[in-house]
């Protein structure tokens, strides 16, 4: 939407923009929480384990960190680890069942580890009950369908109960509270209780110490304003005393070890408006156990800003909030670190990219409700509009256009590129966080992020990576921009066409 609206000059409506970062932050909210949870927890906590703890013992634990209801009683704390004995005497240990449990690289005792196993099902409940602020102003998750070019499609009427109404807005206020007590009350303090056993990791996973973030959550409906509640900008080699202004022209993607080609030659980086996307596998033939990095390797481009690979994600975003003195930010970071008794440079680290991942929850689950209770502001003075339609006539469009819509993902740094040309899309290119993070090294044999971040991990048991998994799982990778269906030959199965 923000790449065309940036292509036609499209200004949205204020209650248009609201409603879009009232869902980009219960995204961020819900996402971060199951990512923690129910995809990067375990990679810290031992589920077997937790069968040796003592009930008492660990809602005294939990007690301690939080007064979450169910935290001080032994009883449900006994049930659980019951639960899990079920699991475990049957041999089915269900959605437990992958894991390299009893891996002499986890800390945790067994009482830590139950009061986490506690919560990572409750946070099952908890993500489908607030999440259903973005099924009633998105309509879906993770995909919304309410978004168009110009603003949103959804109405806003006081008098109609088939519309955003004061009870929506209700609704929405009491399932945003519910929302930013839990992460007050369990993630945070389980982090950090989680955190402080593994701090040798504070130093494990650095990566390429650059980090970008296109800013996010608008305070203005022009396309790509710099007017964001998460500030814009760019962090070279882990300086946090400068950030520098994001130029969209200096992004780049290169296929020299991609499974594409360049009409110019696959070394040679193209800007997306120049982007070509055109696949040409070479690898082995499947199934294979090595791939020689040397040559082509993978479906990710190798995505480069102003030359270098760049990191993207919570961490480069609080990264740069902190460096341009992003208030409360800074407030959340300095505490997090007093509390885990490390310095700023652990920021750098797997240990970090979690931690920031967290405080950037905990300050969006404090403003979610600012932005419902902006939208009431805006409703009640009269104003119900939430869409410019101006530019819906294609015959208003000047011959040709470009346009770019930068956005932040929870996962990271996202931008759409369009080129229009005689009323039709001439070009389109996604540069999306998955293939930042994951991108393969280019002609320089300059590493990506998630490569460059493994470097120098120690690893206990070669047979059981669970090293190499923390660090991975720290980006929150999500590898569907990196895969395309081939036959055994190499031959593309499915391609599809947008006319």
């Amino acid at each position: 939407m923000r790449a065309v609206e940036n292509a036609l000059g499209i200004v949205i409506p204020d209650n248009a923009r609201i409603i879009r970062n009232i869902i980009n932050a219960i995204q961020y909210v819900q996402d971060h929480v199951i990512h923690f949870y129910h995809l990067h927890a375990l990679d810290w906590v031992d589920i077997v384990s937790a069968l040796k703890a003592d009930p008492a013992k660990t809602a005294a634990l939990a007690s301690s960190i939080s007064d979450w209801p169910n935290n001080a009683s032994a009883s449900y704390f006994k049930a659980i680890a019951g639960k899990l004995k079920a699991f475990a005497e049957s041999g089915q240990l269900g959605i437990f069942a992958n894991g390299y449990w009893g891996h002499k690289a986890y800390k945790l005792p067994p009482e830590a580890n139950l009061m986490a196993v506690a919560h990572y099902l409750e946070a099952l409940d908890w993500q489908r009950d607030v999440i259903k602020i973005q099924a009633l102003l998105g309509a879906k998750n993770p995909h919304p369908q309410t978004y168009l070019v110009g603003g949103m499609s959804m109405p806003i009427d006081p008098n109609s109960q088939n519309a955003i109404n004061a009870g929506s807005i209700a609704m929405m206020l009491g399932l945003a509270q519910k929302a930013k007590e839990f992460v007050e009350k369990v993630y945070i303090p389980d982090l950090l209780a989680i955190a402080s056993f593994y701090k040798d990791w504070a130093a494990i996973g650095g990566g390429v110490g650059n980090y970008l973030s296109y800013g996010e959550f608008q305070l203005d409906g022009e396309s790509n304003t710099d007017k964001c509640w998460l500030p814009r900008g760019y962090i070279k080699k882990k300086d946090l005393s400068k950030v520098i202004a994001v130029d969209h022209k200096k992004m780049t993607e290169e296929v020299s070890r991609s499974w594409y080609k360049y009409s110019a030659g696959d070394d040679k980086p193209l800007h997306p408006w120049d982007g070509e996307t055109n696949v040409n596998y070479t690898g082995p033939k499947p199934p294979y156990e090595h791939l020689d990095t040397a040559k082509k390797y993978t479906f990710v481009k190798a995505i480069r800003y102003d030359g270098a690979p760049v990191e993207v994600g919570p961490l480069a975003r609080m990264l740069v909030a902190y460096a341009a003195g992003h208030k409360r930010v800074k407030e959340v970071v300095g505490l997090v670190l007093s509390k885990l008794g490390v310095g700023p440079e652990a920021l750098f680290s797997t240990l970090g990219r979690t931690a920031a991942r967290g405080i950037e929850t905990l300050i969006t689950a404090e403003k979610l409700p600012e932005f419902i209770g902006e939208l009431a502001a805006n409703i009640k003075k009269g104003d119900l509009r939430i869409a410019n339609t101006d530019k819906w006539d294609p015959s208003t469009w000047p011959k040709e256009a470009k346009g770019y819509g930068y956005h932040e993902a929870p996962r990271g740094a996202l931008c759409h590129w369009i080129v229009i040309r005689d009323g039709k899309v001439a070009n389109y290119q996604c540069v999306v966080p998955g293939g930042i993070n994951a991108s393969p090294r280019d002609a320089k044999g300059q590493r990506g992020p998630d490569e460059e971040a493994l470097i120098g991990t120690p690893i206990a048991d070669p047979t059981k990576p669970i090293e190499i998994q923390r660090t991975i799982h720290s980006f929150d990778p999500c590898m569907a921009c990196g895969i395309h269906v081939v036959d055994a030959n190499g031959n593309e199965i499915v391609s599809v066409k947008v006319r």
